[in-house]
């Protein structure tokens, strides 16, 4: 299956029920998680993210109720390849479409996504496992906890990749260009230091391989909301599938740093 899709056509296919991750796809075009929330929690919410940017980078948010964003000229209840749903902090279902759910308190969050500066990574010469092998990128909940805002908290959740030793410090350079999606690593090596105890046992995505002479390497991730929501427990609340992103009109090089 092609990936070499523009923004519009990556959206009408996830529309027409194609369900698939997303890294890899619409190669330049930004993508984003989606998080979104009654009207109530969202003041607390743009705090979290504000107090903890590196795993929360809000790119655009929307009026209650709006069903686009300035950088998504799509729907956002039809035009991801899959969404999950929570009731009091409870995952309840995951779906293709969610639009007899959506409600008119609802405020959209679009938030920064690493996939963003995979294409940069690959073009430095740093392998991007989970694209070899077509899977899901992995993500793990961790044992730091971002600063709380209101009624939310949450842990960290972050995503990993496994570098050759000899191109980390490249990894790292290429990626702390692109501030607004994550920007460089949390950490390197040591799962445990993080609470990790199996890098084989993701708490989202899949796992990947990390060969002789990989270091694990692990970035901030978008899926931290949904993290909160779990611990939070707000009333309801609409998040991406994790590692099923939407895809943006904004480009890649928007995000990038000298």
């Amino acid at each position: 299956m092609s990936k070499d899709f523009s923004p519009e056509q990556a959206r009408a296919a996830f529309r027409g029920g194609l369900r698939v991750p997303t890294s890899g796809f619409s190669a330049g075009w930004t993508q984003a998680n989606l998080i979104s929330l009654p009207r109530e929690h969202a003041y607390d919410f743009l705090l979290f993210a504000q107090r903890n940017p590196k795993s929360c980078p809000v790119l655009d948010v929307t009026e209650p109720g709006e069903t686009g964003a300035s950088l998504f000229a799509g729907d956002l209840r039809t035009d991801l390849p899959a969404y999950t749903v929570y009731r009091d902090g409870e995952l309840v279902e995951e779906r293709t479409e969610v639009t007899d759910l959506w409600r008119d308190d609802l405020v959209s969050f679009l938030v920064g996504c690493s996939f963003t500066f995979e294409a940069a990574l690959l073009e430095a010469g740093v392998p991007v496992r989970h694209i070899e092998a077509g899977s899901n990128v992995p993500m793990y909940r961790t044992s730091r906890q971002c600063r709380p805002a209101g009624a939310l908290s949450g842990p960290l959740v972050v995503s990993m990749r496994p570098v050759p030793a000899e191109l980390v410090a490249t990894a790292v350079r290429v990626t702390s260009r692109y501030p607004a999606v994550h920007g460089a690593p949390v950490h390197i090596g040591s799962p445990e230091q993080l609470g990790i105890a199996d890098l084989g046992a993701p708490d989202f995505g899949d796992a990947v391989e990390v060969r002789p002479g990989e270091i694990p390497v692990f970035w901030a991730c978008g899926v931290t909301p949904q993290a909160a929501v779990m611990q939070s427990k707000p009333s309801f609340a609409i998040g991406h599938a994790p590692g099923h992103m939407a895809i943006t009109d904004a480009r890649d090089s928007d995000y990038q740093v000298p």
